[in-house]
């Protein structure tokens, strides 16, 4: 007899867990704090989150733009100014439905994992705020003195890098897919390579082009709460 299949819970973030983009908002955070110029970062954050919505965002260029005070900046000013950004933008909207989805996984022993395509900088502290301490993000190269460049390391996760990097991570614990049964949560179309890996897909939230494919493929839709 073949031994259970380990159970694994994976998590878009953004839209998905939370009610809000948290990359996008970061940059809007860092334009109230005066870290940006507010006409000329809001005019390029917006254009780069119209890209991300249409599935055409050049991510390499886009995290060397949204990094690029906070490198210029330093650990200290990071830790200080991300500290206010989760008591003032994400505290207020962690929603009690999106928490409890995670705890149930966890509750059923479930690996659970967060599968983000914002930065480790932006979104380690929400992972530890939904209580998982596995995280997959776009992981930063760092310097001699172990400071952000504003390149990417390794694959970034977004869209196929998704897959690459969650086919990475089980192989990190000795599993691969078909080891695993698994299940994904996530409100974007720029998600499908991993919604189509996947066991179990769940459209969370979808934007109206991925609750037309949930619905014409008959995944599984969950509305946790508004978009923001």
């Amino acid at each position: 007899m073949s031994p259970p299949k380990t159970q694994i819970a994976l998590f878009d973030l953004d839209h998905t867990l939370l009610p809000i983009d948290s990359d996008y908002s970061w940059g809007e955070f860092t334009q109230q704090i005066g870290w940006t110029d507010p006409v000329e970062f809001k005019r390029r954050n917006d254009a780069f989150y119209a890209h991300y919505l249409a599935g055409t965002l050049d991510v390499h260029d886009y995290v060397r733009f949204a990094v690029e005070a906070l490198r210029t900046r330093g650990a200290e000013a990071y830790r200080e100014a991300h500290a206010r950004f989760m008591q003032q933008w994400i505290a207020p909207r962690l929603r009690q439905a999106a928490l409890d989805l995670v705890r149930g996984h966890q509750q059923r022993g479930d690996l659970v994992a967060i599968v983000t395509a914002t930065n480790e900088l932006v979104t380690r502290p929400i992972a530890a705020a939904f209580d998982v301490p596995e995280l997959i993000a776009v992981e930063l190269e760092r310097d001699a003195s172990g400071w952000i460049t504003g390149e990417i390391a390794g694959v970034p996760s977004m869209r196929d890098g998704k897959v690459v990097r969650v086919t990475q991570w089980l192989a990190e614990r000795g599993l691969d897919w078909l080891d695993v049964e698994s299940t994904f949560y996530s409100d974007s179309t720029n998600d499908l390579p991993l919604l189509e890996q996947v066991d179990h897909p769940v459209a969370t939230n979808p934007d109206p082009r991925l609750r037309a494919i949930a619905l014409e493929r008959g995944w599984r839709i969950l509305d946790l709460f508004d978009r923001e």
